[in-house]
């Protein structure tokens, strides 16, 4: 599977009157296919199958490169998998990709990538922590996007209690960032993290949901 055969299965599927809604919806300023993301992930599980590790992340870059929507889609698609070893090219593209994080719907695809190789090694969370004073607003708001999964464990080891203090921490720092898509990056860890651990949500906004706008504070909280 090439690059250009990837892109012309993608633009086979397209649907230009969906691409102009998705051009709208999303406001990224690139190509969009209109393309479903249900669709992308059948396609992106077919090509997965037939790659080795390394040809999935080259084509996983290329797709990326593209600047096409559908493709940045595709492109994280191909690395969403808890079990991929070994992982450290994978990890430092998705990684790479980071910085230029300009829209929620294909950042929260990478992260949602990104998380499952913080899983797999957990001390890649140090490289997480240099985004959180990113200038790029998107690239500060993926270190909460990356990290929920530490929101999700039900029976948590000591040591994913570190990493959610840690996390906290950020979030902590973070609630004085007017913007609305740090706020509500916010709120979702808290949402999440109260179904597990509802005692660290309530310390957490009795601590600093004065803070929060008043939609976050009620979304975090949304659960207790």
């Amino acid at each position: 599977m090439t690059p250009a055969d990837a892109l012309d299965q993608l633009r086979a599927a397209g649907d230009p009157a969906r691409a102009v809604g998705a051009a709208a919806y999303h406001k990224a300023p690139r190509v969009y296919l209109g393309v479903t993301v249900p669709v992308i992930t059948e396609m992106a599980k077919g090509w997965r199958d037939t790659l080795d590790v390394e040809a999935r992340v080259a084509l996983a870059a290329a797709l990326w490169a593209s600047d096409i929507h559908e493709a940045k889609v595709a492109a994280a698609k191909l690395l969403t998998q808890a079990r991929l070893r070994p992982d450290d090219a994978a990890w430092a593209l998705i990684a790479s990709w980071a910085p230029g994080f300009d829209g929620w719907a294909t950042a929260d695809q990478a992260c949602d990538a990104g998380g499952r190789r913080l899983v797999a090694d957990p001390g890649r969370i140090d490289e997480v922590e240099t985004w959180t004073t990113h200038p790029n607003m998107w690239t500060r708001r993926a270190a909460l996007v990356i990290t929920l999964p530490w929101t999700k464990l039900a029976f948590p080891k000591p040591e994913d209690e570190a990493i959610r203090t840690r996390v906290l921490g950020w979030a902590a720092a973070y609630v004085a960032d007017r913007d609305w898509f740090i706020q509500k990056a916010v709120a979702w860890w808290l949402r999440d993290l109260s179904k597990h651990a509802p005692d660290r949500t309530a310390a957490f906004l009795a601590a600093h949901g004065h803070a929060m706008k008043p939609f976050a504070r009620k979304e975090a909280g949304k659960y207790l």
